[in-house]
């Protein structure tokens, strides 16, 4: 039935097209000559409308949607109408029949222009007219210009039942304002926005919502609209993404919003970034990602398949993790050869083995216990993984002819007060040694990166949070002033990539030897700021609609997490979003002697000598009280 319908609607179409271009005919033909109107021959309009139907169809005349027409239509109406004509006047001189005048031809392409656009564009805004306003329409204010804005503003003028009255836009530029898209104003700029609020206000125009249409308006940016829409009572929402415009529920608009994300209101604009570099590094080779199924081993995968690798081998302990990542990457690259392997870093004979297998030109390195109160309350894991886990991974791709190695470090490996952050100073310290032995000896290089929270990982407080305020609440935060750096993971990925273009290249670095790569991380952020700007994300009031309850610090957390150690300063790189640290480098012989030591201790059980000998090895651990902890850890 729904076919037979569309096929009904092509004939009327093709019908009206016809008769609308054999009027065109009469109009041009008495236009050309006013003193006889008629056409000559007399079946001239018969012609017109045979011809029209003739260059119509390539064109796709019959099968417009006249509600929908827009530029593309017009400008296959237009190209019709020309070829029409030309078609027409040819016959015409073909036969020997006479032209009414020398102006005929132009006349003839423009009133066949005008007959066929015409009643397109009044069937369009007649059928606007015809839409209404839902009855809790919400009035908008649009912020943003551009195509996401003039796509959501062409989406709601399709609806027949719109939910939103958009009463004006803000661009992101004052040169804009006066001008109009789709016939909404352009009041000013975006960041006027308290201004442009307060003039509505004074006419009796508030916004309900604000619609956040450009997916430029991050960060800080994104931070005051929601102050601003906060001290007004006023909801805030992002308009789809113009790729995605359409509903992700059946039944519902394709101008649904959608909620302002956490990781839109503390993301930073891009960094310029060497993706030239970073194909030079990566295409053609072997890659290795260790840890490859959790949050920033997955994350990685996914940039690194999109250089062209020769071949990617995933390594992950976790059999579903490991699964999910493979299955990503076989529907997004399906031609991309690659491996999935389970394998625990801690297996040293098995890593040399996989390593000698697939002999890897570039390994990151990113499989790590991190979760700190678990780590806490396991040592021995989190020794075994973290630290002698790099040494096995180091070692074997060494061995196996590996030229760059990259290790994913933590900023808990600064003054650390747990043992995954003192695991991890190890791990870098190791990861030291070898670079500065590397560089004497042309062997395998390691570039050590070094960053804080990413937004949404395993274990993460975003996640939690999300978790709790689908239960109604309350979140939990465990101390009024702790405070955390974060970061995007696909931001920190790509700048983990950044570094190790930087850090392989033979170009001069403001620290010669030892140098660990720290990402510019921003400002730190209170968690407790973090549990109220996601309550009121949710359309929700902190402690009023959802509470927020502080649980006491867990073990071997601290308040503030440091990106440097306090002898240590900044050091600039000349790279937008790398900084570099200099920590005190260890020998890679005696480090090596160390490792062998706590592997011993580890395998024997003995928590405590393990946890000893780890406070002697980084002597800013050793400065914290030891966490008491039974005989196998």
């Amino acid at each position: 039935m729904t076919l037979q319908r569309s096929q009904i609607r092509i004939a009327v179409n093709f019908a009206l097209d016809g008769l609308l271009a054999a009027l065109a005919v009469i109009g041009a033909c008495w236009l050309a000559d006013p003193a006889h109107p008629m056409p000559s021959p007399a079946v001239l309009p018969l012609a017109g409308s045979a011809a029209i139907w003739l260059v119509g169809v390539p064109f796709g005349l019959a099968r417009q949607h006249w509600r929908f027409t827009a530029l593309p239509d017009a400008i296959a109406v237009g190209a019709s109408a020309v070829f029409a004509a030309l078609l027409l006047v040819l016959l015409l001189v073909g036969v020997g029949a006479r032209l009414p005048s020398a102006s005929f031809p132009p006349l003839l392409m423009i009133t066949l222009g005008l007959a066929l656009l015409a009643p397109r564009v009044l069937y369009r805004m007649a059928r606007s007219r015809r839409e209404v306003l839902s009855d809790d329409a919400e009035t908008a204010l649009l912020l943003g210009d551009g195509e996401g804005a003039e796509l959501f503003l062409a989406a709601l003028s399709r609806e027949s039942h719109q939910r939103y009255r958009v009463i004006g836009v803000l661009a992101g530029s004052a040169r804009e304002t006066g001008r109009r898209i789709h016939n909404v104003p352009i009041l000013g700029e975006v960041s006027g926005l308290a201004a442009a609020l307060d003039r509505l206000a004074e006419v009796g125009q508030m916004p309900a919502v604000l619609v956040v249409a450009s997916r430029e308006l991050v960060g800080p940016a994104l931070r005051e609209i929601m102050d601003e829409a906060e001290r007004r009572g006023i909801r805030a929402a992002r308009a789809p993404r113009p790729t995605t415009l359409s509903p992700t529920t059946p039944g519902e608009p394709e101008t649904a919003l959608r909620p302002i994300a956490i990781e839109d209101l503390l993301n930073r604009p891009q960094v310029a970034l060497d993706r030239e570099g970073m194909a030079r590094m990566i295409q053609g080779r072997c890659v290795l990602v260790t840890g490859a199924g959790g949050s920033i081993g997955s994350e990685l995968a996914r940039q690194v398949a999109g250089f062209g690798p020769a071949r990617l081998i995933l390594l992950d302990s976790s059999e579903f993790a490991l699964w999910r990542i493979d299955l990503e990457l076989s529907e997004q690259v399906p031609g991309l050869a690659r491996a999935a392997v389970i394998a625990d870093v801690r297996d040293r004979a098995r890593i040399e083995a996989l390593c000698a297998e697939w002999r890897p030109d570039l390994v990151f390195h990113a499989a790590a216990l991190k979760h700190v109160p678990i780590v806490e309350a396991n040592p021995l894991e989190g020794i075994a993984t973290n630290a002698l886990g790099t040494r096995n991974v180091a070692d074997a791709a060494r061995a196996a002819g590996a030229g760059l190695m990259v290790l994913i470090s933590t900023d808990k490996a600064v003054n650390p007060s747990s043992v995954m952050g003192a695991s991890k100073r190890l791990a870098e310290m190791y990861a030291q040694g070898l670079d500065v032995a590397a560089r004497r000896q042309a062997g395998m290089r390691i570039v050590t990166v070094r960053f804080g929270n990413v937004l949404g990982s395993t274990g993460s407080v975003v996640p939690l949070f999300r978790r709790q305020l689908a239960r109604g609440g309350p979140l939990t935060v465990t101390h009024p002033d702790m405070r955390r750096y974060f970061m995007t993971v696909r931001e920190a990925v790509s700048l983990v990539l950044q570094a190790a273009v930087v850090g392989r290249s033979d170009a001069a670095l403001p620290v010669a030897q030892g140098g660990i790569f720290v990402l510019d991380m921003g400002e730190p952020v209170k968690i407790v700021d973090l549990a109220r700007q996601m309550i009121r994300l949710a359309g929700l009031r902190p402690d009023l609609d959802i509470p927020i309850r502080f649980t006491g610090l867990r073990p071997g957390e601290k308040l503030f997490e440091e990106l440097f150690h306090g002898a240590e300063r900044p050091i600039e790189t000349g790279f937008p979003g790398l900084l570099m640290a200099a920590p005190r480098v260890a020998d890679a012989a005696l480090v090596g002697r160390a490792f062998d030591e706590l592997a011993a201790l580890i395998q024997r059980g003995e928590a405590a000598a393990a946890l000893a000998a780890l406070a002697r090895l980084v002597p800013e651990f050793g400065a914290q009280p030891l966490a008491a902890a039974g005989p196998t850890g």
